[in-house]
């Protein structure tokens, strides 16, 4: 609800890493991996921002950041295949209005 991201390991209670303020404070309505390239997740806040997080690039802080400007995007979700190397990678973005959108990423956060 704040906008802090905390990375887990199944065997421990405390985070390997964690990311305070990660959003300016918004909470943080969806967050996912994404399946063809592990090291990246993709983080919504209740603003409308897409985060997305390249660990092997940068594990401080977010490596881009889009604002959705037209309606309110209430939550996402990644298509893409991870077993074909075609570096396709696709966000749905669910929009308040009932309209959805389906956006590409740069292959750069999507090849394997």
């Amino acid at each position: 609800s704040d906008g802090s991201i905390r990375l887990h390991q199944m065997t421990s209670e405390f985070p390997l890493m964690q990311w305070n303020d990660s959003t300016k404070g918004q909470p943080i309505t969806a967050l996912q991996w994404a399946g063809t390239r592990p090291a990246v997740f993709f983080a919504l806040d209740a603003s409308s921002n897409i985060y997305i997080w390249d660990l092997l690039e940068n594990d401080l802080l977010p490596v881009a950041k889009q604002t959705i400007p037209s309606k309110k995007v209430v939550t996402m979700t990644l298509l893409g295949e991870p077993e074909k190397a075609n570096g396709l990678l696709g966000i749905v973005l669910a929009k308040e209005s009932g309209q959805i959108d389906i956006q590409y990423v740069k292959k750069k956060w999507a090849l394997p």
